[in-house]
């Protein structure tokens, strides 16, 4: 299972865009040892995020899980909002940003990256 989105999934991501913020979910599952990876990862990223007017909305370790599929067990959970489709995608097409993707790839083993659009 790949932790990266492609080029496809960036186009068809555009593609589809309703326009307005976007909030994307990430369901991650740390890799042996990734955690500390994904730390390096969260350090680095934040000036990419101020650059393309982003924040975080929440980040945090999973608990219990009261309903989920078999084998749906996830290590933490963000949800990181973005002004728009384009500024995610901006910031990853950014060369400064795609050498940061490597501490992020490293640790985790699965992952889950979910457009979501708010409720009016």
């Amino acid at each position: 299972m790949s932790v990266d989105p492609t080029g496809a999934d960036l186009k068809r991501f555009l593609a589809e865009d309703p326009g307005g913020p976007v909030v994307m979910l990430n369901l991650l599952r740390f890799a042996d040892g990734g955690r500390a990876s994904y730390g390096a990862y969260s350090g680095a990223i934040g000036p990419f995020l101020r650059s393309v007017g982003a924040r975080v909305v929440y980040a945090g370790d999973t608990s219990t899980a009261l309903v989920a599929p078999d084998g749906h067990e996830w290590d933490a959970v963000l949800l990181v909002e973005y002004p728009s489709r384009e500024a995610f995608s901006r910031m990853v097409a950014d060369p400064d940003y795609q050498r940061i993707t490597e501490q992020r790839t490293a640790a985790l083993s699965h992952a889950v990256l979910q457009a979501t659009t708010p409720w009016a």
